[in-house]
């Protein structure tokens, strides 16, 4: 079975475990998951002053990190959301503020209009079907977060921050990859965060225990 194969079979198992997570989180009243996932971030670091974060508009069952993108901006950190300008193009952000009037994109995804100004993200929360304790996501395979943290990654810039948004659930044994698939410096989830391992190959430099981007 080809690695391509093998990912096709993970997505859709992963798709599984992650629309019961998602039920099981809406069916419980008791738990305000997006405070939760708030407390566990700022648990596990709060990012320097004016870091420029990225968020996603949540579809399909992701958990909802527009709850932490709002805090953030709230301590004023400049926010932006992803736009997709081509299938094999990294991703585009564009600034975001709550009550932003915002555009239908592909796969029916809000997204801030062509006016907003563009973002360059040095925080990055990503969303997920599935992940590993060594940082690597399941995506759902166009590649597209791939490409942007390679693109992100290669400047001579500060190297961004990415961190995974997911529910416990969402996490396996082993994330099958190619070599070119990116990974996570932290994943966050409502249970707590998860630390990959650090590494310090190919510039992709992993945040120590307590550090800040």
């Amino acid at each position: 079975m080809s690695i391509n194969d093998i990912k096709r079979k993970a997505r859709a198992q992963a798709l599984e475990s992650r629309s019961c997570a998602h039920e099981a989180a809406l069916a419980d009243a008791s738990q305000d998951t997006g405070r939760v996932l708030l407390q566990h971030f700022l648990d596990a670091f709060t990012p320097s002053p004016g870091v420029a974060v990225s968020g996603y508009w949540p579809v399909r069952g992701e958990i909802d990190a527009m709850p932490l993108l709002t805090h953030l901006h709230g301590q004023g950190h400049p926010c932006g959301l992803p736009v997709m300008v081509g299938r094999t193009r990294p991703l585009l952000f564009r600034e975001w503020y709550p009550g932003l009037e915002m555009k239908e994109a592909g796969f029916a995804i809000p997204v801030p209009c062509e006016d907003a100004p563009e973002l360059v993200p040095e925080l990055l929360l990503v969303p997920l079907l599935a992940f590993d304790g060594e940082g690597y996501r399941l995506g759902y395979g166009g590649g597209y977060y791939d490409r942007t943290l390679a693109a992100l990654r290669a400047g001579n810039g500060k190297k961004p921050v990415a961190v995974g948004v997911a529910y416990g659930a969402q996490q396996c044994d082993h994330v099958p990859r190619h070599d070119g698939d990116q990974s996570l410096d932290l994943v966050v989830t409502e249970s707590g965060v998860v630390r990959p391992p650090v590494r310090n190959t190919d510039g992709n430099v992993r945040m120590p225990q307590g550090e800040n981007p």
